[in-house]
């Protein structure tokens, strides 16, 4: 199963991609342009590890606390990927799994399956 987990909620958006077992990452400044351009982010950072949005079959997103611009603007881009190319998204915090001793990308699907975080769910926390 490929995954794709994107996390803008920090001063640096981090995208990594598990992809046929393999894991690959890529960071970018956490800035407006940016945020402008995430999907042009994401599909580069595709194409250079050979993959599409055809081989993801599901998308994990930070939905913070962090950064209001970086929590709405990943979170949009996922749900229009949801809708255009029907592809399940999981809305997860690292405060969701803090029974874990060590939390790192990698993990994130399978921490989504043990504390039953539900797919296609939107609940932000951004820091004020």
């Amino acid at each position: 199963m490929d995954n794709l987990i994107v996390d803008a909620t920090r001063d640096k958006i981090f995208l990594t991609i598990i992809v046929r077992g393999n894991l690959y990452t890529c960071s970018h400044e956490n800035s407006k342009i940016n945020f402008e351009k995430l999907m042009v982010l994401i599909n580069e950072f595709l194409k250079n590890e050979k993959c599409s949005l055809d081989d993801i079959e599901a998308i994990y997103v930070n939905r913070g606390p962090g950064s209001f611009a970086g929590i709405r603007n990943s979170l949009s881009t996922v749900k229009a990927l949801f809708l255009t190319k029907k592809i399940d998204y999981y809305c997860f915090s690292f405060d969701d799994f803090k029974e874990s001793k060590t939390t790192k990308y990698v993990d994130v699907p399978q921490l989504c399956v043990k504390y039953k975080i539900k797919k296609n769910l939107i609940n932000p926390i951004y820091l004020s």
